[in-house]
């Protein structure tokens, strides 16, 4: 019963780190596939793309709030069949800590997106309407903010891939 547990506990940890680090993966491809086009404002184009890039710190959120959950998880798993928790290596120990400020990483980056960068480039995009030549200034500012944005997004991504890499020496040493 227990491997059955864990295995469901692995399971979705899994799946929520995976739907954590695809967010940032697909939006750097959105945000690529969107570059080709000239810095001018395509409304409808943008529209969607702020719709889905917005949206996603959000299920990011829920992941890792998952991922904690489940992690917890292990232990106690571990802890109602054995009555004690598992001994664990120095190795796994460091890269447990490692991982807890990766993790604390992405949630900083996750909360400035959320709530200054996302709401600085809503109320720049509300100036725009589609068929009308914005500013040049409003589509500097927005593409200057869209800019940083993806530059914190690539950092998250970066944080995302070396959680990957440093989760199985927890399980394993």
């Amino acid at each position: 019963m227990e491997k059955a547990i864990f295995s469901g506990l692995l399971a979705l940890h899994n799946l929520a780190l995976v739907v954590c680090i695809a967010g940032p993966f697909y939006m750097a491809r959105i945000v690529k596939a969107r570059a080709k086009y000239e810095k001018k404002i395509i409304y409808q184009m943008d529209l969607i793309e702020e719709d889905v890039i917005t949206t996603q710190p959000i299920i990011c959120m829920v992941a890792i709030f998952v991922l904690y959950a489940t992690g917890i998880g292990f232990p106690m798993v571990y802890l109602l069949f054995h009555g004690a928790l598992r001994e664990t290596s120095t190795v796994a120990l460091a890269a447990f800590w490692v991982k807890q400020v990766l993790i604390l990483g992405i949630v900083v980056i996750q909360f400035y997106g959320t709530f200054y960068l996302n709401p600085r480039l809503k109320e720049l995009f509300s100036r725009f309407q589609d068929g009308v030549v914005p500013s040049p200034e409003d589509e500097n500012a927005f593409f200057t903010t869209r800019a940083m944005r993806k530059k914190w997004c690539d950092r998250c991504l970066v944080l995302g891939i070396l959680v990957l890499i440093v989760s199985p020496i927890v399980r394993w040493y």
